[in-house]
């Protein structure tokens, strides 16, 4: 074989795997439902990034609400179902789960945890506050001790026993209990 035809065949092999490689990458950024909420975002979307950049981290479309000045929410096309990107003056500033047993947080707390196992998860950092329209419920808000996160929260919301839906972000949107109503 002449070193041409070698040349043409380690090329080919490498657009080849090239090929895999971003594919395989571009599947690994996907939102699924198996990725973690982290305190200013999920999988490779984070607050602060505008719809189209969030889109884009995510590898997917993000459809919802029409876009305006003050706020309002999309959402992935396909999936996950039940998760919600608010959007504040152009850009991600909270991330809710809804109905989603599968999203977690990086601690591992879900919709459906006890209160109680909300609080052994976060020992000494959850505050506790009446739910504004669940007779008896809470919202259970975490924060953080490191500094470099002070303008960021994890809100659970209970039924007075176990969590029913929760969110991620910056203040002060994350502690909007209307969302953007």
């Amino acid at each position: 074989m002449n070193s041409k035809a070698k040349l043409l065949i380690l090329t080919t092999v490498t657009l080849a795997l090239s090929s895999v490689t971003v594919g395989t990458v571009i599947a690994q950024t996907k939102l699924r439902n198996q990725l973690k909420l982290f305190i200013n975002g999920i999988g490779q979307v984070r607050v602060g990034m505008t719809v189209s950049q969030a889109a884009k981290a995510a590898a997917t479309k993000l459809v919802g609400d029409p876009p305006n000045n003050s706020c309002y929410y999309v959402k992935p096309q396909n999936e996950p179902k039940n998760l919600l990107f608010m959007v504040t003056k152009g850009r991600i500033s909270r991330v809710d789960v809804r109905q989603n047993t599968q999203i977690t947080t990086l601690k591992g707390a879900k919709i459906g945890d006890t209160e109680a196992q909300i609080k052994s998860l976060y020992p000494g950092q959850i505050k506790v506050t009446p739910h504004k329209y669940v007779q008896g419920g809470h919202y259970l808000t975490f924060i953080p001790k490191d500094r470099a996160n002070q303008n960021y929260r994890v809100v659970f919301e209970t039924d007075g026993k176990r969590v029913t839906q929760f969110r991620s972000g910056k203040l002060p949107e994350v502690e909007f209990v209307e969302g953007c109503s």
